[in-house]
């Protein structure tokens, strides 16, 4: 089932208006999941350090979520924030969540105004980085998106360090991701 929904969002995207930017040749990496995942240590503040740029998200700088845990919904409330390029301060409301298919690990963004996708937590230690992938394929073509989460807004941190190990070992090019600034004019809301 959500093998057939993924696959018919990426279908509908390029048949909307033709192939997208982000929707390339190639087929998605196979990656692990994070042994044991344990939702509870994971909620808190996170900071997107690196990540391969994502159409969907409207920020582009100063990005950094907050996870927020809930027994009763098996899942996060999150709420995402940063500075988009014409440094307007914007900020998203959604949820990840795992789903019976799936190891915990291997979780579902559903924020609104975005198609459903894949939350791969690849490697955590829950107290100073995470890195994250999220990969739909179909018929040759992946839409690949990749992200590096650190507990503080470094941008040189060693969450940086351990995901480009944790992503190339996984197969992932982490010479495709970009540094995501943070600044003094950074402002940590969400």
């Amino acid at each position: 089932m959500f093998t057939h929904t993924r696959r018919c969002c990426l279908v509908a995207l390029v048949s909307a208006d033709g192939i997208p930017d982000f929707v390339v040749p190639g087929r998605c990496a196979k990656v692990a999941n994070q042994d044991k995942f344990d939702l509870r240590r994971y909620s808190g503040r996170w900071y997107q350090t690196q990540i391969i740029d994502n159409a969907y998200q409207p920020y582009t700088r100063c990005i950094h979520s907050n996870y927020d845990y809930s027994d009763s919904d098996y899942g996060f409330k999150v709420t995402t924030a940063g500075f988009s390029p014409n440094n307007e301060y914007l900020r998203l409301q959604g949820k990840i969540y795992p789903t019976k298919d799936f190891p915990a690990a291997h979780m579902l963004i559903d924020f609104p105004t975005v198609f459903a996708a894949p939350y791969e937590v690849i490697e955590t230690d829950y107290d100073s980085y995470s890195c994250v992938y999220s990969c739909i394929d179909w018929n040759g073509y992946k839409s690949e998106f990749g992200f590096v989460f650190s507990r503080t807004p470094q941008t040189s941190g060693p969450a940086n360090d351990k995901c480009a190990s944790v992503f190339r070992k996984n197969g992932v090019d982490f010479s495709s991701f970009n540094e995501v600034a943070h600044t003094a004019e950074c402002v940590y809301r969400a």
